[in-house]
């Protein structure tokens, strides 16, 4: 029904007001008392228009804000990156100088070392010299006083082996051009034991240190590769062996005697 009336008055207050003073009139009056005047538009109007300013003002400060605290981070990160520059600039010239610093230590430290090393070989040629002359006056000595020098020992104890077991002694005697025995080309000897068909290397030293028994054994090992014979047992017979080297050369699967007459063939 309401809806009906609203129909029937949209499509004829058209026509009545354009021929009815009266109800002109009244809708004149009803439009004045609802609808705000010209200076109520207007001062809304002018309200609306100072809001906008304002908002544009208060948009314009904030933009002009951000923009300058913009320009603060901009200054701020620019500021800290010259920092790292310099920072990283700094370290790198502190690690160069560390580096010079430990270079120039390492090649002091490798210069003192060459020094010391010339000393020790210094010191070592003159051990040698005086080792030599120390031997040749103790084998001066020894001829003197009816003491055997270590060929008359090694002869004297090759006696013993073959006249009391029977066995025959061989002195072997080859070029080792390869150098595989003493690290370079020289003339290599070594007593070979045979016995009931069995090959026995015998080194007899009036005394042995540890590189005679590392010398020992590369003899046999050179032995073996040249003739293709195995050696069944590796025997070193010196009445003057250090313990450590005892242990050495059974590691070594070396036999050490102090005395011929302890060798059980």
């Amino acid at each position: 029904m309401e809806q009906n009336i609203r129909e029937i008055i949209k499509r004829e207050l058209p026509a009545l007001v354009t021929k009815d003073p009266e109800i002109r009139d009244w809708v004149w009056h009803l439009i004045h008392t609802y609808a705000p005047s010209r200076a109520e538009t207007e001062s809304r109007f002018d309200q609306m228009l100072a809001e906008l300013r304002a908002m544009r003002e208060e948009s314009e400060r904030k933009w002009e804000e951000n923009r300058q605290r913009w320009e603060e981070n901009q200054r701020k990160w620019e500021e800290n990156q010259r920092r790292l520059e310099a920072m990283r600039e700094e370290f790198q010239q502190e690690m160069r100088a560390m580096r010079e610093e430990s270079e120039r230590r390492w090649q002091e430290n490798q210069r003192k070392w060459e020094e010391n090393q010339q000393v020790i070989r210094e010191l070592l040629e003159q051990i040698r010299h005086v080792d030599r002359r120390i031997d040749r006056t103790i084998g001066a000595l020894g001829a003197r006083w009816g003491v055997s020098t270590e060929t008359s020992f090694r002869n004297a104890l090759r006696a013993i082996l073959e006249e009391s077991f029977g066995v025959k002694v061989e002195q072997v005697e080859y070029w080792d051009e390869s150098g595989e025995v003493f690290d370079r080309p020289d003339q290599v000897e070594l007593d070979v034991v045979i016995h009931n068909s069995q090959v026995l290397a015998c080194e007899i030293k009036s005394a042995a240190s540890r590189s005679d028994i590392y010398t020992f054994n590369r003899k046999v090992r050179s032995y073996e590769k040249r003739t293709q014979r195995k050696v069944e047992r590796k025997l070193l017979i010196s009445p003057m062996v250090l313990q450590k080297d005892r242990q050495l050369a059974q590691e070594l699967g070396i036999e050490v005697y102090s005395d011929a007459e302890e060798v059980a063939l």
